[in-house]
């Protein structure tokens, strides 16, 4: 295969799409031109918090082009119970939030969102930096596998993959991350 054969098979965010609760599906083809904010959430996670910030991002930001796509996952220490319409009836009551949830999705693993191997693949897991919660999650993490922080698995809740408006996954913040250092990157996006 040349190089011009293989740039031309390369994937891009816009070729996948993710389930909505409703069972349609949202092509992210239609969001050309926008910037994305992709995470994977928890409605019962220390981290869960972060709705507040991010929904207060998505109504500054929301006009200027952000686009949200809040993907519902169970996958780290169930801390998403319950069906898609209870996790969203707990975010809008908690944190009014006003984006859009999709449907509860695995993002590891034999079942993961065709678009969360793409995304691990274009940004892969670079540690969790100087947080509270830092020791935690690692000591957590090492438990179940010794390698774990070699490969690009997303390791917890509140995972954010940020595209720009060309769908280049030009950062991945880890749920440690700072909210003001993401923010900061979305407006240099806008």
């Amino acid at each position: 295969m040349t190089i011009e054969e293989s740039q031309f098979n390369k994937k891009s965010i816009y070729d996948y799409s993710v389930p909505r609760s409703n069972g349609q599906k949202l092509q992210l083809a239609d969001l050309k031109g926008k910037v994305i904010l992709i995470v994977n959430t928890a409605t019962g996670c220390g981290f869960t918090p972060q709705y507040e910030a991010i929904e207060e991002m998505y109504e500054k930001y929301h006009d200027k082009g952000l686009e949200i796509i809040d993907i519902p996952c169970n996958q780290f220490g169930h801390q998403t119970p319950g069906t898609d319409d209870e996790v969203q009836q707990f975010c809008q009551l908690h944190y009014n939030t006003k984006f859009e949830q999709m449907k509860k999705s695995d993002v590891n693993g034999a079942h993961e969102l065709p678009l969360y191997t793409y995304l691990k693949s274009e940004k892969g897991f670079e540690g969790f930096g100087e947080h509270q919660f830092s020791q935690l999650l690692a000591k957590m993490l090492s438990k179940v596998d010794k390698d774990w922080d070699k490969k690009p698995d997303i390791k917890w809740n509140f995972t954010k993959f940020l595209v720009n408006r060309e769908g280049e996954v030009v950062a991945r913040f880890e749920p440690t991350a700072e909210i003001k250092e993401l923010e900061t990157a979305i407006l240099k996006l806008l």
